[in-house]
């Protein structure tokens, strides 16, 4: 029997496998049928520990790890957004250094027309001190008159 031919009988008799089968062979590097309830329990466990830790390192700032505002500084709604009517959320990321003072300010999502307003009043800003620099998100909330 040539090569070609052993190769595609393999195929044929392991094709009923799905494909997440594969990648499962593939992974724990036994590429028999024979199932292994060791090794899947195992490999499952492993899976649910390092998502678990994975999911706690993603959750991003909470209340508790906000520092307190200071002194607070309402943007100006823009003339030309007024008259359009845009309306809607302005989402900066800002950057407080240790003293309370905004170091850097970063647009994380937001109307264009109204971003640049919001973007100069979160630099007033001031933040109470803290022993090392923190990042934080600012929202504001453009309302369009009704």
């Amino acid at each position: 029997m040539s090569s070609s031919a052993t190769s595609s009988g393999e195929m044929a008799m392991a094709s009923h496998v799905p494909f997440s089968g594969w990648v499962f062979l593939f992974l724990i590097g036994d590429v028999s049928m024979r199932f292994d309830w060791r090794r899947f329990v195992l490999g499952a466990g492993a899976l649910f520990i390092l998502s678990s830790a994975f999911v706690r390192a993603q959750s991003g700032t909470t209340d508790e790890s906000k520092r307190k505002v200071k002194t607070r500084v309402t943007p100006v709604y823009p003339d030309l957004a007024r008259r359009m009517n845009v309306a809607g959320k302005v989402k900066i990321e800002v950057v407080v250094g240790a003293d309370g003072r905004v170091k850097t300010t970063r647009v994380v999502g937001g109307h264009p027309l109204l971003v640049q307003a919001c973007q100069d009043a979160v630099r007033e800003w001031k933040f109470a001190p803290a022993p090392e620099e923190t990042t934080q998100i600012v929202e504001f909330e453009f309302r369009a008159a009704e």
